[in-house]
C-alpha cells in the first residue's frame, strides 16, 4: 500500500502542495488530475523521493520514502518514475534501451522480456531502430517500456500519452493499463486528459490551489461533480440555476422553463454540439442535427 500522510511541500517558501493525504492499495490505478500548475508533477516527484518534504510522510508498505537529504541516489528499486523528459540513450536501439538494466546473465529471459514489452507499447517493428530516429511519441513509448522492464511494484506516470498520436492512444492505453493490472503493478497517473484515466482508474483525486479538492471513484466524480472544476475535466458543462449539467444532459423538448437561442453548431461526428444563449449566458447541449442560428429552443435536463 502507498500511504501518503499530510504531504506538504514548498519551493523557495512558495507552497506547492498542502496537506495531501491518500492511500493506494497494491495493484490499483490511481489518477491525479488538475489544471496546469496545480502540482500534479510535483506530487509524483515527491512520491518518488525527488524532493525533501516540508512536512508529512510517504510510505510504500513498510518503507518510508525519503528525499535527497537522506538518499545519495534518488529513487527506490521497487518504484519507477516516467517523467515528461524521457532520458533515453539516443545512439542505441529501442530494444537495447528497454533491456539496458536487465541482467545479461539470463540472455533468454532478457530477450523474452524485451519482446513482451515491445509488444505492449506497440514498437515491435522498431526494435532495431536507434532511439535518435524516433518521433517524440515513439520515444515516450520506449520510456514506458524501459520503466516496466524490471517489473516494479509501483510506477509513477506523468502525462504518459501526451506525445502520442491520437490514432495510437486508445489501443496503447488499453495495452499498458491491462498489462499493469495483470502484473499487479500499482500505478499513479498524473494527467489532464480524461481519456487517460476514465475506464482505467480505480480512484481519482483532483488537485486545485495546492490541495486535494475531491477524492473518489471516477464514476462518483463524473455523476456528481461538486464544483465546475471537476465537471470541466469530463467535458462541456453548464451552470443553470446553481446546478451543474453536462452538455449531453440537456435535450430539446416541446416546452419548458428554459428557452434558449441558438448561436452556432459544431460538428462532432455522431452529434452536433450546440452553443446557445439562455438567460444572458452561453450554454452548450448536444443534438443529432445541426440547428439554425437564432433558432429558439426549449431545453430540459435528461439523465
Amino acid at each position: 500500500m502507498l500511504n501518503v500522510k499530510n504531504l506538504t511541500f514548498s519551493y523557495n517558501k512558495t507552497p506547492v502542495l498542502k496537506d495531501i493525504s491518500f492511500e493506494i492499495n497494491p495493484g490499483e490505478n490511481f489518477a491525479v488530475i488538475g489544471e496546469s500548475g496545480s502540482g500534479k508533477s510535483t506530487l509524483l516527484k515527491a512520491l518518488y523521493g525527488e524532493f525533501d518534504l516540508s512536512f508529512g510522510e510517504v510510505f510504500w508498505k513498510e518503507t518510508e520514502i525519503f528525499g535527497p537529504k537522506h538518499n545519495l541516489v534518488i529513487g527506490y528499486d521497487f518504484m519507477k518514475y516516467v517523467a515528461q523528459e524521457f532520458d533515453l540513450m539516443p545512439f542505441i536501439s529501442v530494444e537495447e534501451n528497454i533491456g539496458k538494466f536487465l541482467s545479461n546473465f539470463f540472455p533468454e529471459e532478457k530477450l523474452k522480456r524485451t519482446a513482451e514489452l515491445l509488444e505492449v507499447v506497440e514498437l515491435t517493428t522498431f526494435a532495431k531502430t536507434k532511439v535518435k530516429s524516433l518521433s517524440g511519441g515513439q520515444k515516450q513509448r520506449v520510456a514506458l517500456a524501459r520503466a516496466l522492464a524490471k517489473q516494479p511494484e509501483i510506477i509513477l506516470l506523468d502525462e504518459p500519452f501526451s506525445h502520442i498520436d491520437n490514432f495510437k492512444k486508445q489501443s496503447l492505453r488499453r495495452r499498458v493499463f491491462n498489462y499493469l493490472k495483470e502484473k499487479n503493478i500499482t500505478c499513479v497517473v498524473a494527467t489532464h486528459d480524461k481519456d487517460d484515466v476514465l475506464g482505467f482508474a480505480d480512484q481519482m483525486i483532483v488537485l486545485h490551489n495546492n490541495k486535494i479538492q475531491a477524492n473518489a471513484k471516477p464514476e462518483q466524480l463524473y455523476y456528481n461533480p461538486k464544483t465546475p472544476l471537476v465537471a470541466s475535466f469530463f467535458g462541456e458543462f453548464n451552470i443553470i440555476n446553481k446546478g451543474i449539467f453536462y452538455a449531453h444532459q440537456l435535450k430539446i423538448v416541446e416546452k419548458s422553463n428554459l428557452k434558449a437561442t441558438v448561436i452556432r453548431s459544431y460538428f462532432k461526428g455522431n452529434y452536433y454540439l450546440i452553443e446557445a444563449v439562455l438567460n444572458n449566458q452561453n450554454v452548450f447541449f448536444e443534438n443529432e442535427t445541426k440547428l439554425e442560428n437564432n433558432q429558439k429552443v426549449f431545453l430540459q435536463k435528461h439523465l
